[in-house]
């Protein structure tokens, strides 16, 4: 068992671990910026090292500082959180080459992972569906560029194979179109992320965003905790998660959670992680994994009653998975509203100082958050300022939860974004469950 770890990361997510490291007796080590000195885990922890100015690039970002920092202080491993350097994969082999653990799959894993071409190949090794696309890095060659988009069919996407978080891509709709589609992307993800590896998709009209939460140990085991719908989507960024997916079905749920836990088992997975795909007429595609825990990992937790931190804990720590299979049975269903610090129509950031904070209660409320009366919401860094998750019985139960939670919410000095929420709740086609991932972008559009 780890008996002291690092807690590379801010905001919610960083007190979130903490919790857990207190629940299993290890020690917690908070780093900041200078901007986050009075972020409530590091107010909490047992020792914290303030690692740079509010800068993400010289703090959060910052390789030597945050190892020099576990040195200092004598952690045993570093656990990355979300964003920031959690999946990066020199990050993670630098800290297992410092003689510390990295909370989180091996560094060849997350390159792996990280770039889609070789995750595409590598889950088509594994027997998990694919989108249909060119199966590889397109080449300089127009001609066949323009034969695998015919063969594919029009509309294609273009995507950069080390991009993510919705950037990196382009929709091409007609073949006079494709080869600057093509060029253009290759320089853009050159200029945003250093490889201007480009490949070509099927661009599906109305899918769902539908993702499966896995844990592995690294020692031959390997479970699936169901599946999220994250289809609720504003520019490609999550707004609304729930677990289980609306309308999929028990069949469905154990063939393709077999097949992720068949994926992680070829890879030798280790660590929590999320196979993310597109859902459309009943077929799924892969589209990416995560190498790290997810901002929406709560709904997942509600529903099967597994602490998903602390698993990436005990796993660190050279535990075997403390569940089977067999054991995991989803309970109920469980809605997840980020609150960010936005304004809820132009979406343009809020920081600020909160005059009052108010966490709504009850059966089934859960709140996720770091903020506090008094507290300033830094410029510098996401928006994201908690995570209000409602459980019940049944869907139509946690919804109705949730609009009361909801109304219950106060957050005053700065603006945020619970309007859309209260909004999104009471839609009539987001309660018959089913929305795609375009749903969100085309409503705000009639809105404006």
């Amino acid at each position: 068992m780890l008996d002291k770890v690092l807690i590379a990361n801010r905001g919610e997510i960083a007190l979130r671990v903490l919790r857990a490291c207190r629940e299993l007796g290890i020690e917690a080590v908070a780093v900041h910026s200078t901007a986050d000195s009075d972020q409530k885990h590091v107010l909490l922890a047992d020792e914290s090292v303030c690692i740079g100015p509010p800068s993400s690039a010289e703090s959060y970002l910052s390789m030597p500082a945050i190892i020099s920092a576990a040195e200092v202080t004598d952690a045993k491993a570093i656990h990355p959180g979300y964003g920031f350097l959690s999946e990066n994969a020199d990050f993670a082999e630098r800290v297992e080459k410092s003689g510390f653990v990295f909370i989180g799959p091996k560094a060849e894993t997350i390159r792996l992972m990280g770039d889609k071409v070789s995750a595409i190949e590598a889950m088509k090794e594994a027997g998990v569906p694919t989108v249909p696309g060119s199966g590889g890095a397109l080449g300089d060659d127009d001609r066949e560029n323009l034969r695998i988009a015919a063969e594919i069919g029009y509309p294609v996407l273009i995507k950069a194979a080390g991009g993510g978080g919705g950037r990196g891509m382009r929709v091409v709709h007609e073949e006079q179109d494709l080869i600057e589609a093509i060029n253009t992307t290759k320089n853009e993800a050159k200029a945003a992320f250093s490889n201007d590896m480009v490949y070509m998709e099927k661009y599906l009209q109305r899918p769902r965003h539908v993702e499966f939460q896995v844990l592995a140990d690294g020692q031959g085991n390997a479970i699936h905790l169901g599946e999220r719908d994250c289809s609720m989507q504003r520019r490609h960024q999550k707004v609304i998660e729930e677990a289980p997916a609306p309308g999929i079905s028990e069949e469905e749920r154990q063939r393709m959670g077999d097949r992720c836990v068949q994926a992680c088992l070829e890879i030798g997975y280790r660590g929590a992680g999320t196979f993310e795909f597109l859902y459309e007429d009943g077929n799924f595609y892969f589209i990416e994994m995560n190498t790290r825990v997810q901002v929406e990992h709560p709904v997942t937790e509600m529903v099967t009653g597994v602490d998903i931190v602390k698993e990436q804990l005990l796993i660190a720590g050279g535990e075997k998975l403390s569940y089977k299979q067999s054991d995991i049975k989803i309970q109920g269903h469980a809605v997840e509203c980020r609150i960010n610090a936005e304004d809820p129509r132009s979406f343009a950031p809020s920081p600020g100082r909160i005059l009052n904070w108010h966490a709504p209660g009850g059966p089934g409320i859960r709140v996720d958050s770091h903020i506090y009366n008094g507290y300033t919401v830094p410029p510098y860094y996401d928006s994201l300022i908690g995570k209000l998750l409602a459980h019940g019985e049944t869907r139509e139960s946690a919804l109705r939860r949730m609009r009361q939670a909801l109304t219950e919410i106060v957050v005053e000095g700065i603006r945020t974004n619970v309007a859309l929420h209260q909004d999104l709740v009471t839609d009539s086609n987001f309660q018959a469950g089913g929305t795609d991932i375009h749903y969100l972008h085309k409503k705000l559009d009639n809105q404006a």
